[in-house]
């Protein structure tokens, strides 16, 4: 059993998107999820610095289009159903999910995703907010040292991972003072995602959701709210809003993988993390990280070997 997994912020790097490009079809399928999400696309993707795509109103639109961008390069529109058995997406990476799943029109899916970085960049503009993971430590003792120091536990990853939320003071507090055995360690993020701090998103996206006309997946598609398949389309796309200010259990969501089954794991573009917490989480899943066009023959491999068909 095959699934396709997509990034969530923080995953991009300057350049990333460099050696993709030399792939026409992906210039071309990117210079149009571009114009859908008023953005330039290709230039974030290639030339501009770490500070401009940390931005979320930019990072967001280009994670996003970079799975939607290359993943025709491992399997078309019509093959998914075929040989995909499940797709899930960390944070922002579920609207790519969405969309492979055919819940949202890759145009909706990038116009969804520009509201919700906009939105998510003014709110995290009110007050100085951040992000930090949490590695290793006792899960008790991790959850107790967030809660004294009022943080959010944003990101529950598994393989001993948590990632908080709050005000950079907060979080200064939290590097300062870490639970024991464990690392502190600062993410590339603009602002307090998955918290409380996201509320005028939330506002924000469920006026645009009114526009947009969801469809059922066509491929089971997990909600990293709880791990769970979701089957209406209205209800992924309440869970895609929703999110924005509730926690992601990655945990769940890999333990719900697990149970189905899956026995290969391919990330899309900007890839590695999920696989580094599938390594860790997931013992016994073959993974692929799809970096550059290096890897198209591995996954071709994957999918032939994994795939459902």
């Amino acid at each position: 059993m095959l699934v396709i997994v997509a990034p969530g912020q923080g995953s991009q790097t300057p350049g990333f998107l460099t050696p993709w490009l030399e792939e026409p079809a992906v210039r071309e399928r990117l210079e149009a999820l571009a114009a859908a999400a008023s953005l330039d696309l290709v230039t974030h993707g290639t030339t501009s610095d770490a500070e401009t795509i940390k931005d979320t109103a930019v990072a967001q639109p280009l994670i996003v289009s970079a799975g939607l961008a290359t993943l025709p390069l491992v399997l078309d529109h019509d093959q998914v159903p075929q040989h995909v058995s499940a797709t899930a997406g960390h944070s922002v990476g579920e609207i790519t999910a969405a969309a492979i799943a055919g819940v949202l029109a890759p145009d909706d899916a990038m116009s969804f995703v520009r509201e919700r970085g906009l939105g998510m960049a003014e709110a995290a503009a009110l007050t100085p907010t951040g992000m930090s993971a949490v590695v290793g430590g006792d899960p008790a003792e991790v959850a107790a040292s967030l809660d004294r120091h009022g943080l959010t536990p944003a990101n529950m990853n598994g393989a001993g991972q948590v990632v908080a939320a709050g005000t950079m003071e907060q979080l200064a507090a939290l590097e300062q003072e870490p639970p024991t055995r464990a690392r502190v360690v600062p993410l590339p993020v603009a602002g307090a995602f998955h918290s409380h701090h996201m509320q005028p998103a939330v506002d924000r996206l469920t006026r645009h959701a009114e526009a947009l006309a969801p469809q059922d997946p066509r491929v089971p598609l997990l909600s990293n709210a709880d791990g769970q398949v979701v089957a209406d389309g209205g209800e992924v796309l309440r869970r895609l809003i929703a999110q924005v200010a509730g926690p992601v259990r990655w945990d769940l969501t890999m333990e719900a993988l697990l149970s189905m089954g899956v026995t290969g794991l391919i990330e899309l573009p900007p890839a590695g993390t999920l696989v580094g917490l599938a390594k860790r989480g997931m013992r016994g899943v073959e993974t692929l990280a799809l970096k550059t066009p290096d890897d198209l023959d591995a996954a071709a491999r994957m999918v032939r070997e994994h795939g459902a068909a």
